[in-house]
């Protein structure tokens, strides 16, 4: 179950530039490098845990996983308070890689800006005013009406940690539509999310999962706190998979994590990489 599931046989993700030793060796030399920047405790509102290990972790989710090369342009949406961005410092060529990090919380942005911006020039960070319930409930862009201010194709690779498990299910779509716009033919996302599918269901009481959540009763969605829907999304099994497919992608990896209570995978959270079918490019 928690082994990878390819949906596309014709999709062929790069392959991962580093692995085993040679990507431990990078994450350790991440996690013990004092110079890196953290923020103090009271200002991270990303999440508990370890910041920096965190943020390692998923460096190494992404080479393995997404196959993210040192030379590509990445592109953060959600990006926080910078967890993904400081360990990317250090893989991303400053020549050649570029990283532009998007969040609605402008403390978030600032901090990132200040600290990691204006160290490393390859990094950037904009502040988008898109209205959230949770994070910014004052903003002035309906989800539904997202539009990124980038040109086509200027991105290879997309991150999505963490963010559609905040969205209501009518914002997935336009996400997705303006990431496979921003993307390259064959650039990946890499997405974050819970999914509810039926086993899981079926089993809750014995795995006893982290968190419980409750559907909604026309769906997709599922919430675990009632008064505050949007601090904990899931959805149904397969619409993500459907949203992800109808704005232009091919899912490449489906894995899912061991938020359920299940043993076995190395991550929390399920992950999908889905690749900007050339298909469409071609046709």
């Amino acid at each position: 179950m928690n082994s990878p599931v390819v949906i596309a046989d014709h999709v062929r993700l790069k392959s991962a530039p580093l692995s085993g030793g040679s990507l431990a060796l990078l994450q350790k030399t991440i996690e013990r490098n004092r110079f890196l920047p953290v923020p103090p405790q009271e200002e991270n509102f990303v999440g508990d845990g370890d910041y920096l290990a965190i943020g390692t972790e998923f460096l190494g989710h992404f080479i393995e996983l997404g196959g993210l090369q040192e030379h590509e342009r990445v592109l953060d949406i959600g990006c926080g308070i910078g967890r993904m961005a400081v360990p990317l410092t250090q893989y991303l060529d400053p020549e050649k890689g570029t990283y532009t990090g998007l969040d609605p919380a402008p403390a978030g942005i600032q901090w990132s800006a200040q600290h990691v911006g204006a160290v490393y020039p390859n990094f950037g960070f904009m502040h988008l005013d898109i209205a959230n319930d949770l994070y910014n409930p004052k903003g002035r862009i309906p989800g539904k009406s997202l539009l990124l201010p980038f040109e086509n194709n200027s991105f290879d690779f997309a991150i999505m940690t963490s963010v559609v498990t905040h969205l209501p299910a009518e914002e997935i779509a336009p996400y997705f539509r303006e990431i496979s716009r921003l993307l390259e033919p064959g650039g990946r996302l890499f997405l974050s999310a819970f999914v509810m599918e039926p086993e899981s269901q079926r089993g809750a009481a014995e795995l006893t999962p982290r968190i419980r959540f409750h559907r909604t009763p026309e769906g997709p969605s599922w919430h675990a706190d009632a008064n505050a829907p949007l601090a904990a999304v899931a959805f149904d099994d397969g619409f993500l998979d459907t949203t992800l497919q109808t704005a232009g992608f091919d899912i490449a990896l489906k894995k899912l994590g061991h938020w359920r209570g299940q043993t076995g995978s190395q991550h929390y959270q399920d992950f999908f990489v889905a690749v900007k079918s050339t298909r469409r490019q071609s046709a």
